[in-house]
């Protein structure tokens, strides 16, 4: 007994030169500026606004509604939160071996001894025996972490956790954006079949006054034909985005967790303006975006299993005792002479395996530059994204005061031309022409303020949610 303690002391003091590696992940630099054009302003956030429901700053309460419902019944947000429960059940397994295990057993049973087993007297003879055997007692057995492999395990799994928090954020994230899209999109839609519905109105009362021209003589068949023409060219456009409004309600029921054919949205022509976004910071990007986060932690979890490979180079120590009672006969079992009792001590150390343990070492280790290049490329990734979304939303409102502009212009040319086509000194084809430049014009307009929209969304996503200060994210 003596002789097995002091070589675990002398295993215990080699096991000291492991441990858990130190995590020392890298810092990507953050740019101090970003390419900021106006109309954008470097504001104050306010204390008061709201912090991760980004959707309400729409003002939109359909679209409130709808992720509402999206949070609650969707179900890959399901999935995700059920991830997280498996993440914390985890932790709380491992965690459980840093405290000693104990355990109680009772037997009792009743067995033969053959006498034909081997012998362990030749000078006694053997004879079969049947008896009963009665047992209680307790065990208790505590691996001394000096290599570092239990505290690496549970900071792995708490690592682990938080990388699961920060996945259930990001799926909520990527989640409300993908809904706000489809929402979006169909109110543009809306938005750009009521101008084809107004210009095939128009259309067609001009197409009722060029019948009457050609029925009085005063204009041609080739009027008519080529008034008709337009308005079935636009009919047909009419067609093609009444296809792509289903496919976008088809996508809001799928993300709300309704069967497509029982769900349906009746348009929604008011007005919809994308919020104001402040860009006085973006640059905290790195704790605002769960993926960002959620890559992080994949690299803490990483630098654990580096820990938990280097702890296999050195002894496993584990102290074990037991205590009980033991006896043939059950009146017995509680009595002085029925006491069993046990102590130890022991150590495991790998002497040859075949390269087994620096293969899993190297392993590990390559899995954690593996993490650390995936969280560079997820860093470069999401300023690209804050970039664009702050140059995009920049250029879409100036293009979209200038499509403003350009449908007045449109206009105006067009009652220009029908006064003149009224008084019979222009064509009928400057009609149509004039007809089909401000149809264009209001489309391009209905289609920038759905792609401002669009925009306002994939920046939201590009900071990681709300624009407020950054969240931390909670794995409890």
């Amino acid at each position: 007994m003596i002789a097995a303690l002091r070589a675990g002391c002398i295993a215990s003091l080699a096991a000291a030169c492991g441990g858990v590696p130190t995590y020392d992940p890298p810092r990507p630099g953050m740019p101090v500026a970003w390419q900021v054009e106006a109309p954008f302003r470097v504001v104050a956030p306010g204390d008061a606004a709201p912090k991760g429901r980004w959707w309400e700053r729409f003002g939109d309460a359909k679209l409130n509604q709808l992720v509402e419902q999206s949070l609650a019944a969707n179900p890959t947000l399901e999935g995700a939160f059920q991830r997280l429960a498996q993440s914390r059940a985890t932790l709380a397994s491992v965690s459980g071996q840093a405290y000693p295990q104990v355990s109680a057993n009772v037997r009792a049973q009743r067995l033969r001894i053959t006498e034909n087993r081997p012998l362990n007297n030749y000078a006694a003879p053997q004879f079969s025996t049947t008896q009963n055997d009665f047992g209680v007692g307790l065990s208790a057995s505590y691996e001394i972490d000096l290599s570092g492999r239990v505290s690496s395990t549970i900071a792995g799994a708490r690592a682990s956790l938080e990388q699961t928090a920060a996945d259930l954020e990001n799926v909520k994230l990527l989640l409300t954006a993908d809904l706000a899209t489809a929402y979006f999109n169909l109110r543009q839609t809306d938005i750009e079949l009521d101008v084809l519905a107004q210009a095939i109105d128009l259309q067609r009362r001009s197409l009722a006054y060029a019948r009457t021209r050609h029925d009085l003589g005063a204009g041609s068949g080739l009027d008519v034909a080529q008034q008709q023409a337009l308005i079935d060219t636009n009919l047909t456009q009419v067609d093609i985005l009444k296809r792509q409004r289903a496919q976008f309600e088809h996508a809001i029921a799928t993300l709300t967790g309704t069967p497509a054919p029982l769900f349906s949205l009746a348009p929604d022509l008011s007005e919809m303006t994308p919020p104001a976004v402040p860009i006085g910071v973006p640059s905290d990007i790195l704790e605002r975006r769960p993926d960002v986060a959620a890559a992080e932690r994949a690299m803490a979890v990483a630098n654990a299993q580096v820990g938990i490979a280097n702890a296999a180079f050195y002894p496993s120590i584990t102290l074990g005792a037991t205590v009980g009672q033991q006896s043939r006969d059950i009146q017995t079992l509680f009595e002085k002479p029925s006491l069993v009792w046990s102590l130890g001590i022991n150590v495991l150390q790998p002497l040859i395996d075949g390269g087994r343990i620096r293969a899993n070492f190297d392993f590990a280790q390559a899995g954690y530059a593996i993490t650390v290049a995936n969280y560079r490329r997820v860093v470069l990734g999401a300023m690209q994204e804050a970039e664009d979304g702050i140059i995009g939303l920049a250029a879409l409102e100036r293009a979209h005061d200038q499509s403003r502009r350009s449908i007045d212009s449109a206009q105006k040319v067009l009652d220009l031309v029908n006064t003149r086509y009224e008084g019979g000194v222009a064509s009928p084809l400057e009609v149509i022409v004039a007809q089909q430049q401000l149809l264009n014009n209001q489309r391009l307009a209905s289609q920038l303020v759905g792609q401002r929209l669009l925009t306002s969304v994939f920046l939201v996503k590009a900071l990681g949610g709300d624009w407020q200060g950054p969240q931390k994210l909670s794995a409890n």
